[in-house]
């Protein structure tokens, strides 16, 4: 049977401690845990001097973890620069937070073919290759170069952005040269695979057939819908575990009686932190009778501090926090507790199964499994209502939670209002048809139905 080759940035190895691992990390482990096979990329470390340096080997049962370690020169202009200053607000339709620069574009070239040049030796004939992430678009490019003949997938965890915001990318032309070498490619929704294909005709000229199939050049180009999942029975489970009551029990004794509104994210720009502030404060404004009685929990765990733009969101939010909390709180409450740290991952799950309401309002987003994840972690004899934001990718198939306009304060408050309202019987149904959807797109199928896709068309 053929080896199973992931390739991601960043390789979540076995001994390291990552408590807010995100949907990539979790998805890929699952998958190489039932599979077997290696996970190939950077471990994290910058390295000093100007040479990039891997990889290195550990074992772990049926894994092998490869990674190499960047120059620092290279990893800022790659990773900080290209992958995250440009491409992400890109992709997540915020170019107030785009700028180009050709140099960032160059170094993260420069990775892409360092990446290629330290897998290759790796590689044996019978592998299958699956890329990871808007990071390594160009990757599968410099491994044809160098000889590479196995199959390659790539899949996009991020929205794929319309021509019109595409084209706002210099090399845009070079970036879709590099996604047609693939075997195939996978999007979160049918709205990005959609994009894609409008990108790929006005960009490249290719042809798009009535039957939907997609041609250039006289090849066809493969790209499909594969919507990623979570391990449901997993998080129920972790949900419900005693081993993490003493966390619940601190948490709902501190609440004494109040209803908990949680969100957790990492602290992006992309994640509508400032926009889902002001719609509590929308929501205390216009319905005072709510102070004193709910209270909500927004986690936010650092991310990317180095990325322009983290410092100007945090002062919002700090800001934001400040004057909420001054202005609506009493001697014996307070509306909002804001926590900048992760949690275990089997934690944070505890809390969002004491949670009313769950807000995943993103102002855009691939997927957002957290909103996957709330809806798992619920009692299904008392379940929690999710709102979720109509501009992620989970709102395609969780059609029974409380869909929003993130950019709408009064929408996202009238449906903070209407999951806390909503009688319990309408909850069960609600949600045990999200249950459903989740189980029936689930980690495992995920992965399973991409690699099935691409073993068929890549011989």
């Amino acid at each position: 049977m053929s080896r199973l080759i992931v390739v991601s940035n960043r390789v979540l190895l076995p001994d390291q401690d990552a408590p807010a691992a995100g949907g990539l990390a979790v998805g890929v482990l699952a998958a190489l845990q039932q599979l077997g096979g290696v996970w190939f990329g950077c471990d994290g470390r910058v390295a000093d001097d100007s040479e990039t340096r891997g990889p290195t080997i550990v074992e772990r049962g049926n894994i092998t973890y490869a990674t190499i370690v960047l120059n620092k020169r290279d990893h800022d202009g790659y990773y900080n620069g290209f992958s995250n200053n440009i491409l992400w607000p890109l992709f997540h339709y915020l170019l107030g937070y785009y700028r180009y620069d050709h140099e960032q574009y160059q170094a993260y070239e420069r990775v892409n073919t360092e990446f290629a040049e330290n897998l290759l030796p790796l590689l044996a004939p019978d592998d299958i290759i699956w890329v990871h992430d808007y990071h390594l678009i160009p990757l599968a490019e410099k491994l044809r170069e160098r000889g590479a003949e196995q199959p390659i997938g790539f899949f996009l965890h991020v929205p794929f952005p319309a021509f019109d915001m595409l084209r706002v990318l210099p090399v845009m032309r070079r970036m879709l040269e590099h996604l047609a070498i693939y075997d195939l490619i996978g999007f979160q929704t049918r709205n990005n695979l959609r994009a894609f294909k409008d990108c790929m005709v006005q960009g490249l000229g290719a042809v798009l057939e009535a039957d939907g199939s997609l041609w250039l050049e006289g090849r066809e180009l493969h790209a499909q819908v594969f919507p990623i999942g979570i391990d449901v029975d997993a998080i129920t489970e972790s949900a419900a575990s005693i081993a993490h009551y003493q966390y619940a029990n601190r948490l709902l004794a501190s609440l004494a009686g109040r209803n908990l509104i949680i969100g957790a994210d990492r602290l992006d720009y992309s994640k509508g932190i400032p926009e889902r502030l002001r719609s509590y404060q929308r929501l205390l404004e216009r319905s005072p009778e709510y102070c004193g009685r709910i209270v909500y929990m927004q986690i936010s765990a650092p991310s990317r501090p180095d990325i322009r733009g983290y410092q100007e969101i945090k002062r919002e939010v700090d800001e934001l926090l400040g004057g909420i909390t001054g202005r609506f709180s009493d001697f014996d409450w307070v509306p909002i507790r804001y926590i900048e740290q992760p949690f275990e991952r089997d934690v944070l799950m505890a809390f969002f199964r004491i949670a009313r309401v769950g807000l995943a309002t993103a102002l855009r987003d691939g997927m957002n499994l957290v909103a996957k994840e709330f809806v798992a972690a619920q009692n299904s004899e008392d379940p929690g209502m999710l709102v979720v934001s109509q501009l992620a990718g989970a709102a395609d198939e969780l059609t029974d939670a409380i869909v929003v306009n993130p950019y709408d304060p009064d929408e996202v408050a009238a449906g903070i209002v209407a999951g806390l309202e909503m009688p319990l019987l309408e909850r069960r149904e609600r949600h045990q048809a999200m249950l459903e959807a989740l189980r029936k797109n689930d980690v495992h199928a995920w992965y399973r139905r991409f690699l099935d896709a691409l073993r068929t068309v890549g011989h």
